[in-house]
């Protein structure tokens, strides 16, 4: 276990400890106080974050530290655009950030080293910024969207809707359907970018790298999915929510298991 006594080390624990308490009073159904909560935790996220960005003279997004670190202080402004833009709020999903975030910044405050790495040769491009951010974006987003269709699975409802009745599982498996029209442009928009890298790195624009194709695996199961829910539509929900899962699990083995397992080695291992 890794504690961190660094300037971004303390302020990520000052935002979990933040994102604790917003979850706390999002279950004592203190809404406004919850919501005062989040900001305060993005403020401090968002400090650590730029604290690290100062002391790695790069953009923070090199490795699985700062990986988990940029995740965890995306999700609650990722998550309050996207309720913005869905115009569907689960009472569930204000729960669903505040965990997610808890458990993508554990990784960052007690998992991962913070020692400062220099940026390697290969990741010295005005593409690694834009390619990795929307890589992260994406994977904020699925993550909810899986979040939701287990809910849907489960058949889980919490509170009423405004019209009245509780939430279905077809609210859940719309609201993760919703979730991935947002997340599937910038999955497809990372794999664009890390192509033209890749052509503009190591003069191919495919390697055949195990995180290529786990990346490529991840966006043609989204892909099945858009395809399969255009066929049955709302008709089978908890098979729909099961392939966004399915989808999410996808991209867990590319963030994590081909970063961090001796079974994938190739040209994306500095991330690990």
């Amino acid at each position: 276990m890794h504690v961190k006594y660094s300037s971004e080390g303390l302020l990520i624990y000052v935002m979990m400890a933040v994102v604790l308490v917003g979850l706390i009073l999002r279950l004592i159904r203190q809404r406004q106080a919850s919501v005062f909560a989040a900001c305060l935790a993005c403020l401090a996220g968002l400090s650590a974050w730029i604290v690290r960005w100062v002391t790695v003279d790069h953009i923070p997004m090199q490795n699985m530290f700062e990986v988990f670190l940029t995740l965890g202080v995306f999700l609650l402004p990722v998550g309050l655009a996207a309720r913005r833009f869905t115009g569907i709020d689960h009472p569930s999903d204000g729960l669903g950030d505040f965990i997610l975030t808890l458990i993508l910044l554990f990784p960052a405050g007690f998992v991962f080293s913070d020692a400062p790495q220099k940026l390697p040769p290969a990741l010295q491009s005005p593409l690694f910024g834009p390619h990795v951010a929307v890589y992260m974006l994406s994977y904020v987003l699925m993550a909810k969207a899986a979040l939701q269709a287990g809910l849907g699975v489960y058949g889980y409802s919490v509170g009423k809707k405004q019209s009245g009745g509780r939430w279905s599982c077809q609210d859940h498996e719309l609201s993760a359907y919703l979730l991935v029209c947002l997340g599937f442009p910038l999955l497809s928009l990372g794999l664009f970018l890390g192509s033209v890298w890749g052509k503009l790195a190591w003069g191919d624009w495919w390697g055949w790298d195990p995180k290529e194709l786990w990346s490529l695996a991840c966006w043609l199961m989204y892909l099945f999915y858009f395809h399969w829910r255009y066929l049955f539509k709302q008709t089978l929900p908890r098979t729909n929510c099961l392939y966004v899962i399915l989808g999410f699990i996808f991209i867990l083995i590319t963030l994590l298991w081909v970063n961090l397992s001796n079974l994938f080695k190739g040209m994306h291992n500095y991330a690990s």
